[in-house]
């Protein structure tokens, strides 16, 4: 099973039914959490040799990834208050724009790395940051109130953590056609939203990007999508820890949850502004 967060695809850390596995996977034969195959992905497949962590290196944890995702989440609030207060009113287009780019170069990169780079990590959160400070600048002006931005986090913060209260407590099991659903629904919204940006481009308004009915309607989803992708990615980081995965992988998990996170606090942001309107 994989996460349709192509952060957590690119190490068999968080898929160990594929082919490998770490020190402390499951063993050979025997089924993984939630019913997924074991080490090397079970009975009738032969077992594959993998190199695995360095002799120095441990285990990843779930405190490492709480602690690494607290990081990079710090990095983008710094870098988004910077932003906010420090750019200058004439370069505001280009900065953010600038951060955007930054961002979606370097979620790319990581996204589809085979070893995950720390430094690389750092520098993506603090672009995202320059681009949800100014987005959120924006936006705040927009309704006349910069406390929408706080209304925003604080929204996204209860809702992470009753998306992670649901996934414990009430035992969800991600199952394969869970995840295959969830995967097209975000591919699916993500090749709308690049239409529509594209379209915008040559001077058509579909509104999707925008602070009426049908920006309302797709900020909706998008929330939506962002709280089943957590859901998936609290799944995968949790088979990464209980198979054992490299202590660095923790990284890895934290950029993704970091992705999912600031799409779920981008999209709330826009429904609460929508719903207030403009000053």
């Amino acid at each position: 099973m994989q996460s349709s967060n192509p952060v957590l695809n690119r190490s068999s850390a968080f898929a160990p039914g594929q082919g490998q596995a770490y020190p402390g996977a499951a063993p050979y034969g025997q089924p993984g959490p939630y019913g997924q195959p074991g080490q090397y992905g079970g009975p009738g497949m032969p077992p594959q040799q993998y190199q695995g962590a360095p002799a120095a290196s441990r285990p990843m944890t779930l405190d490492d990834v709480i602690a690494k995702t607290a990081l990079t989440l710090g990095v983008v609030v710094v870098a988004a208050a910077l932003a906010w207060w420090r750019t200058p009113d004439t370069l505001v287009t280009p900065v953010f724009f600038a951060g955007l780019l930054v961002a979606f170069v370097l979620g790319m990169v990581l996204s589809f790395s085979r070893r995950i780079n720390p430094a690389l990590v750092m520098v993506y959160a603090a672009a995202e940051g320059v681009f949800l400070g100014i987005g959120s600048k924006f936006i705040a002006n927009y309704v006349g109130d910069p406390g929408i931005v706080v209304q925003a986090v604080l929204a996204t913060m209860v809702t992470a953590g009753l998306t992670l209260a649901t996934y414990k407590y009430f035992n969800i099991k991600v199952t394969p056609r869970f995840t295959r659903m969830v995967i097209i629904g975000t591919m699916g919204f993500a090749g709308v939203v690049v239409i529509n940006l594209i379209a915008s481009l040559f001077g058509f308004n579909t509104g999707i990007g925008g602070f009426g009915a049908m920006g309302l309607l797709f900020a909706a989803i998008g929330a939506g999508l962002a709280v089943f992708n957590l859901i998936l990615d609290f799944d995968m980081v949790e088979q990464g820890v209980r198979h054992g995965a490299p202590q660095n992988e923790a990284w890895r998990a934290a950029f993704g949850l970091t992705v999912t996170l600031v799409w779920l606090y981008w999209n709330l942001l826009r429904i609460l502004a929508i719903l207030r309107g403009g000053d």
